[in-house]
């Protein structure tokens, strides 16, 4: 203790300072002359081949969880860097138009500086070419230059007019490049100059004007679309180019929606698929349009994300209001299901095209789903519990027409497992739901939903569990404790052998048949069952997986409930009457040295009575368990557990053993003696002989012995070998299971039992006197 308090001492100021040395080791790495080679030859020179191998596997996997981090970071914050990237792209404009402002203030100050009236300007710059060819080159001789400026702005109305966009682009360039050359030669005046960029600004203005208006016009597709965006573009004004862009697509698609009029009698399946169709070939097409024209600039790819994003949620909220809607509330999963699957089909062909829209879509229908499992789920649990009420808890195979029911040959598969084993009615029906019901758990499993599911199908079954309970005759004093009980009716089993079917249901859904279904959300996929063997193996797969195997642990736990109530309502109908005398009291063996009759030395008849019952579960398991072996066996020595518990718990009992007004006498612990040995040879003939259930024989015998060596006698020295006592126990077996070997009708005379006096005096035991 002291070395470890000493060692949690030393490493708080190494703790105190980790943040500090963390800091001036990465300094080496933030150096411009880092040499990555150098460092990892310098640091691994002194590493042996193993350590070298440790420290990969650590990068590696450093790696990984570093770029696992750094996806969901990215993920979390895109909206956010999407919103930024929008906000800068907007600056940008609103920069570039301060430039130009900035740039037309400069050419007016210019002017003025070389003498150009106010006045002028205005004209200048209302009449535009008008100026430029009246005023300034009147009365003068023209060159080439001053004619294209005359007749430049009439050119450029006429290639507006017309609508020839190539034309008018290239001459649009041209005049920047001619007022540019004029300006860095000083060949025109300024005030000419000044003219000629407002004739160019104004015919540009004009043109992006008439492109957007062929944008936003219906009629105009494919190519033509293009052509106009490409030229708004080429124009300087992107941002507005790739918003007309997607408002285009956007505006084509709701108008071919007009078309699509979901009814109430439609099938939710056939209108998600076109409305898939119509939403996300839009969105491919604008993508399409978006990298063509624009490439992969970020501005523009993330207004188109953000776009995308805003179309699939408006489509996830139609398809949840016409389809998903109606058959989430009627429990209908598969339909649900159907409709999802169809969705995310189309949605994940955009994944190609740089779009991972299919989240968006899992979030938004998450709800749906969620309605619909819990919805179906309940359905279920209504359906077995409306069979419960009729079932005659006989076990019977299932028959030619529920094999053959339900759909496709993956169902009839996995409920052929069934077919194997022996149900009652409810449990049938309840296993062929089950199976049906995890043919659709493909979209669970993408929504991250198996595990709500299986929790749901626990519930289920442990409702089922509960009705098993109430089934068997004195549960309901027990009701009261039975979580979602409510006022379910159940038939009750009153033979021996409908109570045990009800463990036959419950141990079999529990073990095989709801694991392998169950193997559908293994992230493993489905397996086949080809045959037994393989089912086995897969089973044991579906182990390896923690959840599973916890989900696994809790439908054994419930089926347990059901174990321990049988047994606890089999012991008490042992140990007590109807009229709640008990058959197990400690005047039973007090009271046996008042008689004078000489002892006939067998079992007492409460535990002769539990050999005969345990007899008869264990054959009638043989044939309800076959196969499954364990669980009979378990079934057994669970059993008779619970029968010895009670006498070792009974303080009554022990009270009047211990602190009675008469002791225990010797013949009284023979024969207590003889009971507890017996109980031990007959569990471990049948192979259910437990160490508790040893350990708990054991402390009773003993707790018996204390009890009697108080009257001043050694209780060694009233006792017979113990090989007398087991004689005694497998003579009483083999006449209780009519095997007793007769001479002439009579007992054998070698029986242990057929000289009592003299075995009871020449059997004490040596060691008793020493």
């Amino acid at each position: 203790m002291a070395s470890a308090k000493s060692s949690r001492s030393r490493g708080t100021p190494a703790k105190e300072n980790g943040t500090k040395l963390i800091e001036e080791n990465l300094n080496v790495f933030k150096t411009d002359n880092f040499d990555a080679d150098t460092y990892v030859q310098s640091k691994c020179h002194s590493l042996n081949e193993k350590e070298i191998r440790q420290l990969c596997s650590y990068l590696v996997d450093l790696k990984k969880a570093s770029a696992e981090e750094m996806r969901r970071s990215v993920y979390a914050n895109y909206a956010a860097f999407i919103r930024t990237s929008k906000e800068i792209s907007d600056l940008e404009g609103e920069l570039s138009s301060i430039r130009n402002l900035l740039s037309t203030q400069a050419n007016l100050i210019h002017g003025l500086a070389e003498g150009v009236h106010i006045d002028s300007l205005s004209i200048t710059a209302s009449e535009g070419s008008k100026e430029i060819g009246v005023e300034y080159f009147e009365d003068r001789e023209h060159s080439d230059l001053e004619k294209w400026i005359v007749e430049f702005p009439d050119l450029l109305d006429v290639l507006l007019a017309e609508r020839r966009v190539d034309e008018a682009l290239a001459t649009l360039d041209e005049g920047e490049r001619m007022a540019s050359k004029a300006k860095e030669t000083d060949t025109l005046n300024p005030r000419v100059l000044l003219s000629l960029h407002t004739v160019i600004i104004e015919r540009r203005q004009k043109l992006a004007d008439q492109l957007a208006e062929a944008a936003c016009q219906p009629s105009t597709r494919g190519s033509e679309l293009r052509a106009a965006i490409s030229a708004l573009k080429k124009l300087g004004d992107g941002p507005r180019a790739h918003s007309l862009l997607l408002n285009a697509h956007f505006q084509r698609y709701q108008y071919n929606m007009q078309n699509l009029r979901p009814s109430s009698t439609s099938y939710g399946g056939a209108y998600t698929a076109a409305l898939s169709q119509l939403v996300f070939s839009a969105i491919a097409q604008a993508a399409s349009d978006s990298l063509t024209i624009f490439g992969k600039e970020p501005a523009y790819t993330s207004e188109l994300v953000m776009w995308a994003t805003k179309q699939t949620e408006a489509f996830a909220l139609l398809v949840k209001r016409h389809a998903l809607s109606s058959s989430a509330a009627a429990g209908g999963l598969r339909a649900a299901a159907e409709c999802v699957q169809i969705a995310l089909g189309h949605c994940s062909l955009l994944e190609g095209r740089g779009l991972a829209l299919c989240p968006v879509l899992l979030k938004l229908f998450r709800p749906s789903v969620e309605q619909a499992l819990d919805a179906n789920l309940k359905r279920i649990e209504e359906s077995t519990a409306a069979l419960a009420a009729a079932d005659d808890w006989e076990l019977t195979y299932p028959s030619t027409a529920t094999r053959q029911s339900g759909r496709s040959s993956a169902t009839s598969t996995g409920s052929s497992m069934a077919s194997h084993h022996k149900l009652s009615s409810s449990a049938h029906r309840f296993n062929l739901m089950i199976q049906d019901f995890f043919e659709d758990v493909g979209p669970l499993l993408s929504m991250q939903l198996g595990g709500q599911a299986l929790e749901g199908l626990f519930q289920v079954f442990n409702s089922y569990v509960n009705m098993l309970i109430r089934a068997l005759p004195g549960s309901m004093e027990e009701e009261a404790n039975l979580e979602g009980s409510g006022n379910k009716i159940v038939r009750l089993a009153e033979t021996e052998s409908q109570q045990i079917a009800l463990l036959a249901n419950a141990s079999l859904l529990a073990d095989e048949l709801l694991p392998r279904a169950a193997m559908k959300l293994a992230p493993l996929g489905q397996p086949s069952y080809k045959d037994e063997s393989r089912n086995r193996r897969a089973t044991d797969r579906l182990n390896r997986h923690p959840e599973q195997r916890e989900w696994k642990r809790r439908l054994a736990s419930s089926v347990d409930r059901l174990k321990d109530t049988f047994c606890r309502q089999h012991a008490l109908d042992l140990i007590f009457t109807e009229d709640g005398d008990s058959h197990l009291s400690a005047d039973m063996y007090i009271n046996m040295d008042s008689s004078i009759d000489e002892p006939e030395w067998f079992p007492s008849p409460i535990f002769q009575e539990l050999f005969a019952k345990l007899n008869r579960i264990a054959s009638l398991a043989a044939d309800m368990f076959l196969g499954r072996e364990r669980f009979a066996t378990l079934l057994l020595m669970r059993l008779t557990e619970t029968v010895i518990l009670w006498l070792s718990e009974d303080q009554s009992f022990w009270d009047d053993i211990e602190e009675g007004p008469r002791p225990l006498g010797r013949t009284g612990l023979q024969q207590f003696y003889l009971d507890m040995k017996f109980v031990i040879c007959f569990a471990s003939q049948g192979r259910y002989l437990s160490r508790n259930l040893a350990r708990v024989v054991n402390e009773i015998i003993s707790k018996a012995m204390t009890a009697f060596a108080t009257t001043g006698i050694d209780p060694n020295s009233v006792l017979p070998e113990d090989d007398w006592f087991t004689d005694v126990c497998q003579e009483a077996i083999e006449r209780l299971s009519g095997k007793s070997k007769l001479v002439n009708g009579d007992r054998d005379l070698n029986s242990p039992t057929a000289s009592t006096s003299a075995q009871s005096i020449s059997s004490v035991r040596s060691h008793g006197s020493s």
